[in-house]
């Protein structure tokens, strides 16, 4: 059961496994692109590539789903970033239960947007954990758990594709190995869904928390600022030293560099971009898009 593209590792480690996949379940097509033609979510396609058979209700809700779910006389159902709330009914049908993949070293960061979360908080690592499902959220026993680094480098899309392929792994050992549960300790933290707001950078905040922010919202929503009124997405940047006594104003940019000064710190963007154009290095930005000492961006 799942959706975007972080459940498809998943699938295709359970089938090279050698498990019967009974069904797959997936959120609905679709509109997408120019035309608003309905597009599969990427779980989908990859299940339909590997000749499954896919199962798409508009809700979990009703007595007619449950009966079809608890039809399947499952031993377990893995759950990996499905979107849909699973009622009790589907939790209790499998003999094993529902075995989410979740992308955090719970109970830190249960909730919509872990992996961005963490990095935003500036945690030195994060991880998966293969929990079983219960009614709360993301509040059931433990069977596995793994963590991996977090530097200052890592950003939120190779995050995603690295804790992807280490939840593909982690499910095939809880389904072989069938570890004991063990209660999730105290000092849960949640994250938030995330909007397109989350990306708008304040200049005001420190340099090395906006930086996190780029690279935690790399590649959605993205971060971006104002340029003389144009959009300027922010894809790359790193925290600078200034000179001793050298200051400005909140997101005033400072040299030709495009060092941008912050609440605190100074900021450089490494790769940029205007909307509806590519992305560039910042140099090659600034020699077609030139933007001088003093202005301020915002």
């Amino acid at each position: 059961m799942g959706s975007a593209a972080f459940a498809a590792p998943a699938l295709v480690a359970l089938v090279a496994a050698g498990h019967e996949i009974a069904a797959v379940y997936c959120q609905q097509p679709r509109p997408a692109g120019r035309g608003q033609k309905p597009r599969l979510a990427p779980l989908h396609a990859r299940a339909a590539a590997l000749g499954l058979a896919v199962r798409t209700p508009a809700t979990l809700r009703d007595a007619t789903e449950a009966a079809a779910f608890a039809a399947l006389d499952l031993d377990a159902a893995v759950v990996a970033a499905y979107g849909l709330l699973l009622p009790r009914a589907f939790l209790d049908a499998p003999r094993r239960g529902c075995l989410n993949i979740h992308a955090s070293l719970l109970p830190r960061w249960r909730g919509a947007a872990p992996i961005q979360a963490a990095i935003l908080a500036g945690d030195a690592e994060t991880g998966v954990t293969i929990m079983r499902m219960t009614a709360g959220l993301d509040t059931g026993p433990i069977l596995l758990q793994e963590a991996v680094p977090i530097t200052e480098d890592t950003t939120a899309a190779a995050l995603h594709d690295t804790l992807a392929a280490l939840g593909a792994r982690l499910i095939v050992r809880a389904l072989a190995e069938n570890p004991p549960p063990r209660e999730q300790p105290a000092g849960a933290t949640y994250a938030a869904k995330l909007s397109r707001g989350d990306g708008v950078i304040d200049w005001t905040r420190p340099a090395h928390k906006i930086a996190r922010r780029i690279r935690a919202l790399n590649p959605w929503p993205g971060t971006f600022t104002r340029d003389r009124g144009e959009i300027l997405k922010i894809l790359a940047a790193r925290v600078v030293d200034h000179p001793p006594g050298r200051s400005g104003a909140a997101g005033e940019v400072m040299d030709e560099a495009l060092d941008i000064a912050c609440g605190e710190g100074w900021l450089r963007p490494l790769t940029v971009q205007l909307a509806g154009r590519g992305a560039l290095a910042t140099a090659d930005f600034l020699r077609g898009h030139p933007i001088p000492p003093g202005l301020r961006l915002g």
